[in-house]
């Protein structure tokens, strides 16, 4: 064998060593290069997990509430006091969309199709209920107190969209509804401690501000008033009842104002009397508060003057009634109708122009006591049903609406006039 002859025996077996040396670090290293590309995946398949689960409970305070009404489905309804009078009301978009997130206190306005027996015909409707939950991205709920004909007078009618829900509103049923408004709502820009006023009904928008605060943690401290009748009456018990035995920052004060042999003072309530000032008096510290005040006229009239008689700032009071009308309805007398200036008011659709009486709280009443039919709802600003056209004049308000208007319209139920008026009525 010759030299070069060995000498490209050894150069072969170098290269093929080398060859052989090569492959196997590129199998190692493509070996490595898998291993981290799973971490990877797995990894960022936790962390689109997370994302997932956060987006169920999150994501929707970033959705934007709707225009016009949105279809709704029944998910479920409950009673939720012993006179079966109450009903909840779980409601989920047909669409599958997120729902956008809410101020704990406000509404929802509803637009109701309800068949009249005598007629034959069906009549829309417009109400306004309040959220009685605190914001969640699935669903929304209301609860709505069953309206009876006015005490002693059971051939007046009773009230028609409530019993309308209570009736034929259930499981798989369909609803219209607006996106949540109004002005009455939980104000985050203060860290004062709260107290929340309620009474019968008015209890809902309580609800969703209390529930609020409880998810977030309940760093300030609340007071809770809710006022009733007796125990039949008595509305979410056990849950108003679990989260004052839960949280040390929840102190509840039920008030029965007639109770039942069967009511067990301390346990069932914890008042004998109706909510007032000398009761909140004595049971809260001498301190500054933010109240929130909700209930029949009768209560609002008596609390909202009586909280600032004891020196609450006005500032930190804040109210919403239930019921027709404005918040505290105005005494105008009948010297008040002489004294004011005359002025015409003219319903160019009835084709009738009469003198304007100072008395009324609306146009949307005056018209009415003239048998001037206008379209209605909440009779408080807030759903936007008695929009009307505005032909001629100005109108001034009672009370700061909630419900949006056209351009050249105004509301009836909360608007007065400043002179001459023609409206398209």
């Amino acid at each position: 064998m010759t030299t070069s002859t060995l000498a490209m025996i050894i150069f072969a077996a170098i290269l093929i060593q080398t060859t052989i040396l090569v492959l196997i670090g590129l199998h190692r290293r493509k070996k490595l290069q898998k291993s981290q590309q799973n971490q990877v995946t797995k990894v960022v398949q936790h962390s689109s997990s997370q994302e997932d689960v956060l987006s169920n409970d999150q994501s929707f305070n970033s959705v934007f509430p709707w225009s016009g009404y949105r279809e709704f489905r029944v998910l479920r309804r409950k009673m939720e006091d012993k006179n079966n009078s109450i009903c909840s009301f779980y409601l989920t978009p047909t669409d599958g969309k997120p729902l956008p997130s809410f101020e704990p206190g406000q509404f929802l306005t509803f637009k109701l199709q309800i068949d009249n027996p005598s007629s034959g015909q069906s009549k829309t409707v417009t109400r306004c209920y309040s959220l009685s939950d605190r914001p969640r991205p699935d669903y929304y709920r209301v609860s709505i107190k069953r309206v009876p004909p006015p005490v002693g007078q059971p051939d007046l009618p009773a009230g028609i969209a409530s019993n309308f829900f209570h009736e034929q509103v259930h499981e798989g049923s369909k609803l219209l509804a607006k996106a949540p408004s109004g002005h009455f709502h939980l104000m985050n820009d203060k860290n004062l401690p709260i107290v929340l006023v309620a009474g019968g009904i008015g209890i809902t928008p309580m609800l969703s501000i209390l529930n609020t605060l409880i998810e977030g943690g309940l760093s300030r401290e609340v007071w809770f008033y809710f006022g009733v009748r007796n125990g039949d009456e008595d509305m979410m018990k056990n849950h108003l009842r679990m989260l004052a035995e839960t949280h040390s920052n929840f102190h509840l004060h039920v008030c029965y104002s007639a109770p039942n042999e069967d009511n067990e003072e301390e346990i069932d309530y914890h008042h004998s009397e109706r909510i007032s000032i000398p009761l909140l008096r004595s049971t809260l510290s001498l301190k500054r508060y933010q109240f929130y005040v909700c209930g029949p006229q009768a209560m609002m009239e008596s609390l909202v003057p009586g909280l600032e008689a004891w020196g609450v700032d006005a500032n930190d009071i804040y109210y919403e009634s239930f019921g027709p009308a404005t918040l505290i309805k105005q005494d105008r007398s009948e010297q008040e109708r002489l004294e004011s200036e005359p002025m015409t008011i003219t319903f160019s659709s009835s084709d009738r122009s009469l003198p304007w009486d100072a008395t009324a709280d609306s146009l949307l009443e005056f018209a009415e006591t003239n048998d001037i039919d206008v379209p209605s709802g909440c009779r408080a600003g807030s759903c936007g049903s008695c929009q009307t056209s505005l032909i001629k004049g100005e109108v001034e308000y009672n009370q700061q609406p909630d419900a949006s208007t056209e351009p050249g319209h105004c509301l009836l139920c909360i608007a007065r006039p400043k002179g001459d008026l023609v409206l398209e009525a």
